[in-house]
């Protein structure tokens, strides 16, 4: 039986890419089937290669964001090895970049010289706070960008400030450059028109902070840090079983209220008292119901509690460790791990990509050596051996 072709099958997208948000863009564009070549330095390649050693010698970061690509080397500040970009540019259909401020335009690949010579093809700009403005010439990191955009001043505890434990300013920048790709795409396929897709970081993460810039503004104060109770819905947060697990749960609202009341604190009385009765009220007076909730939660053991608020309809759960979330019995039962091979032979496990498409398989195949598809792509431009050997030489691939 044949398999089906996926859906951006033919589709072939060049990157100059780096670090985290365009490889999780590309990546997932390679997972719907894309040709993703990455370009990347001589020698060193994506400097995410190396922000740690933990799979299997590799970077965590670099085997989750790269699996499915093909790797090109190439020194874009000789002339030959931007000739070589611009033959795979000839036949690409997107070209995505996140380099430093102001070096696609010196290297000649700015977005009106991109649209001039290849009108076909569609450029994704992936910056730190825009390609003009004020900041435009800043370098930007995600937690510089967790700071700017006042997300850090959310997260964390009465008492202290933390980071969002994972990158979420690439993530956010990444998803929406994936978005913007597949609708440019779309657009050209029925208009014939190419348009540039541009995404900062900052603006990512901003579009992210609008509730609590909502609330700012029209509120006249910021969400307070609760750690893992929620700033504006109560009770919403994680409370201690009998046997020192947390049980977190949510009341999203009367009618699971009236249920919480009755059922589980045993106190019908609660549901109409004018402190709780309604969502704000529940909210103004947070230390107060937290302290008849987590009195009744500190009674039974946390599997005891889940069991009780489960058969009441409440939305709850343990909170998990990071080795736990790996044993999670979702994952196991719905088979979301897959082996992908990393260079030197090993394997990892990976998740599937989180959109299934029915009827279509997930593609998952190998993580990159640096430069590994280097002398294939060169042979498919018409370089012979001699060629390749000597841009070898020269150090240009």
């Amino acid at each position: 039986m044949s398999v089906p072709q996926l859906p951006l099958s033919g589709v072939t997208v060049v990157s100059l890419e780096q670090a985290v948000a365009a490889p999780y863009a590309t990546r997932q564009l390679a997972d719907l089937g894309a040709r993703v070549i990455k370009v990347e330095r001589p020698g060193e390649g994506d400097f995410a290669r190396r922000y740690d050693t933990t799979v299997h010698g590799h970077s965590s970061y670099f085997v989750w964001l790269n699996r499915s690509k093909e790797s090109l080397t190439l020194d874009l500040k000789d002339p030959r090895g931007l000739e070589i970009l611009h033959q795979l540019l000839d036949g690409a259909d997107v070209f995505v970049q996140n380099l430093a401020p102001g070096a696609a335009d010196r290297l000649g690949l700015g977005v009106d010289v991109l649209a001039g010579r290849w009108p076909r093809l569609i450029p994704c700009t992936i910056s730190g706070y825009g390609t003009d403005g004020p900041w435009a010439d800043r370098k930007s990191y995600d937690l510089l960008v967790q700071c700017q955009t006042g997300l850090v001043s959310l997260t964390g505890t009465a008492e202290e400030t933390a980071r969002v434990g994972i990158s979420v300013a690439d993530i956010a920048a990444g998803m929406y450059a994936y978005s913007g790709v597949l609708t440019a795409l779309y657009t050209r396929a029925t208009t014939g028109r190419a348009h540039a897709v541009e995404v900062s970081l900052f603006e990512a993460l901003a579009e992210w902070m609008s509730q609590p810039a909502n609330y700012t503004r029209y509120g006249g104060s910021q969400p307070p840090r609760l750690g893992t109770q929620h700033a504006t819905i109560a009770p919403y947060g994680a409370f201690t079983a009998a046997d020192g697990k947390d049980v977190l749960f949510s009341i999203q609202n009367e009618r699971e209220w009236l249920a919480l009341c009755t059922h589980f604190l045993r106190r019908p009385e609660l549901a109409e008292d004018p402190r709780f009765a309604t969502g704000s009220a529940r909210v103004a007076h947070r230390e107060e119901l937290n302290a008849v909730v987590a009195e009744r939660i500190a009674c039974s053991e946390a599997a005891e509690v889940l069991k009780d608020l489960e058969d009441i309809g409440i939305a709850c759960a343990g909170v998990n460790d990071v080795a736990a979330f790996l044993d999670h019995p979702v994952l196991a039962a719905r088979g979301r791990w897959h082996e992908v091979a990393v260079p030197g032979g090993a394997t990892m496990e990976a998740l599937l990509p989180p959109a299934d498409l029915a009827g279509l398989p997930a593609r998952m195949d190998p993580v990159p050596a640096v430069g590994e598809h280097t002398e294939a792509i060169l042979t498919e431009l018409g370089r012979t051996g001699d060629d390749i050997a000597a841009l070898r030489a020269d150090a240009v691939v």
